[in-house]
């Protein structure tokens, strides 16, 4: 048998209830004489700080080699924890009677909020208990958020309870085999930036499956090059790409400081072909890539020193070229790799900073 701590039972190994002590309760008490709510705010911040300190204890017995911080007061909200870059956000619930889960919208959108996962803590306070139920992680959230029902009068996603992943100790493995990296995040503006300007960033967190395309499937925000508004753009992309590749275009939006002027992402993939029978099995399952960045909305030229960066699964950038005064378009070096290699790509404008994620 191995003796690997991840090849047996966590839920014998490691309880997922914590009994609630005299200290978590005057915490939990402290935590709402400085808010200001109503009644039912208030209670919700008490099962909030409940949850955090609890599952803050549960953290700190798991990983006892590693430190747990708070990473925001605990609100009516939310109460957020963090252990090296990875950030946990405790959704706090009185019973799971139902399906759904509420989460504010909040602490999916806006930047200061978001976390990397999202763990669901039941808090049964008249049996002094809390029990770490399953988590959600942020780029599920941003990839099923058009299936999500939203509440507008109370600001919250309805997330099926069949979303979450029901083994609590799953996170032990992303903390200690996964990079936070690997799970975008929505990036904080400037001070500039309207915070609301920053939910576009949600679209970067999905992962665009390029290998799809040559099956004719088409991922949500991309389209053809022949559906693009603009003819003589539609006619510049096919005369400098006359192969047989596959093509498809973003339009990406940098940002009300800029008037809302919008630039247009060319992805363009093909099979590598072999060049003879000795090459044909290493060529497999390559796909070669090129990638343009175009002005749009009639305009001649990109924005000045706007950025086209290739980004790696760690976030090393591999490639980066930038705009000069009167470029029509700028590109990457054309690049390969097998199906399943990840990479993103990056369009950086001073403090915009947009990222498209791809999986070959």
């Amino acid at each position: 048998m191995s003796n690997s701590p991840y090849s047996q039972d966590l839920r014998f190994l490691l309880p997922e209830t914590i009994w609630l002590e005299t200290e978590h309760f005057s915490f939990a008490k402290e935590a709402c004489s400085s808010q200001t709510f109503n009644s039912n705010d208030s209670w919700q911040t008490y099962l909030n700080a409940l949850a955090v300190i609890a599952f803050e204890e549960w953290l700190k017995e798991r990983l006892p080699n590693q430190p747990v911080s708070r990473d925001i007061d605990v609100n009516k909200t939310i109460g957020n924890l963090k252990v090296d870059e990875f950030k946990f956000c405790a959704i706090a619930t009185e019973h799971l009677l139902d399906e759904i889960v509420r989460i504010p919208q909040a602490v999916i959108t806006e930047p200061e909020l978001a976390a990397h996962f999202y763990v669901l803590v039941e808090v049964l306070e008249e049996e002094e208990q809390v029990v770490i139920k399953g988590f959600v992680t942020h780029k599920q959230l941003s990839e099923n958020k058009s299936n999500l029902q939203l509440l507008t009068d109370k600001g919250c996603y309805y997330v099926p309870l069949s979303l979450f992943d029901m083994e609590p100790s799953h996170l032990l493995f992303y903390q200690r085999y996964i990079q936070a990296s690997e799970f975008a995040l929505p990036v904080v503006p400037s001070q500039a930036n309207p915070v609301n300007e920053t939910i576009a960033e949600l679209v970067s967190t999905a992962t665009t499956k390029l290998s799809q395309w040559l099956q004719g499937v088409i991922n949500e925000g991309w389209q053809t090059i022949d559906s693009l508004s603009q003819p003589e753009l539609s006619l510049a992309f096919s005369t400098r790409n006359i192969d047989t590749s596959t093509k498809k275009a973003k339009i990406i939006d940098l940002g009300i400081d800029l008037g809302h002027k919008k630039v247009a992402l060319l992805i363009n993939i093909s099979p590598e072909q072999p060049i003879n029978n000795q090459a044909r099995e290493s060529s497999q399952n390559k796909i070669n890539v090129l990638a343009q960045l175009y002005p749009m909305d009639g305009e001649k030229f990109l924005p000045h020193n706007i950025k086209l960066q290739l980004i790696s699964k760690a976030g090393k950038t591999l490639q980066e070229v930038t705009s000069r005064l009167q470029d029509n378009y700028i590109q990457l070096k054309p690049f390969k790799g097998e199906a399943g290699k990840r990479f993103s790509i990056q369009i950086t404008l001073g403090d915009i900073i947009i990222k498209e994620n791809f999986e070959l």
